[in-house]
């Protein structure tokens, strides 16, 4: 009795270990240095000149790239090489798949700078004061929410300077990738 308590111990260890190894998060910004249709693959080129290929589904959402009827049929939805992007995956093992990619370059998603003035993790916005002394109030995507935990800290919050990249839907400005600025 004893032995199989143990094993049926070990099974449990395992199998959370294994599940938590499946679907790690991360973001990687960068450039796109390489996109393969046959693969469903792009490659991303960060800052430091390292390379993350990560595999595109049917579940991948595209933002900021241009959108025309041509490209929203597109596997990539207009993201080509030389694409500046913020990319949301999830891994498993070394296989990236990429959640969401946001196109940050200028032709891409909208762009603001302010400093913090408020975070509300429960209703996921975040409210910046521009250059100008106004105050905008953004909606976080799913994935922005998450990040905004990593890059603002508690305490911090209205202090930090950002940049936000955001798109308007119905009304309401939605940020959906936001880093500190020097």
């Amino acid at each position: 009795m004893q032995s199989g308590r143990r094993v049926v111990i070990a099974f449990l260890c395992f199998g959370a270990a294994a599940f938590a190894a499946q679907d790690v998060a991360g973001v990687v910004e960068g450039t796109v240095s390489k996109v393969d249709g046959a693969t469903k693959t792009i490659v991303i080129k960060t800052a430091d000149g390292s390379e993350q290929a990560l595999r595109f589904v049917k579940r991948t959402s595209v933002h900021g790239a241009k959108e025309t009827a041509a490209v929203s049929k597109d596997a990539f939805h207009g993201l080509k090489e030389g694409s500046v992007v913020v990319a949301h995956y999830t891994a498993n093992g070394s296989e990236k798949t990429a959640e969401e990619i946001d196109d940050v370059g200028k032709e891409g998603l909208k762009v603001t700078e302010g400093t913090v003035s408020r975070v509300d993790r429960g209703a996921k916005t975040i409210a910046i004061k521009t250059a100008d002394g106004a105050e905008e109030t953004y909606r976080l995507t799913d994935h922005a929410a998450k990040d905004a935990g990593k890059d603002i800290a508690h305490g911090a919050e209205k202090s930090e300077r950002v940049t936000v990249y955001y798109t308007e839907e119905a009304g309401h400005k939605i940020a959906h990738f936001f880093k500190k600025t020097i």
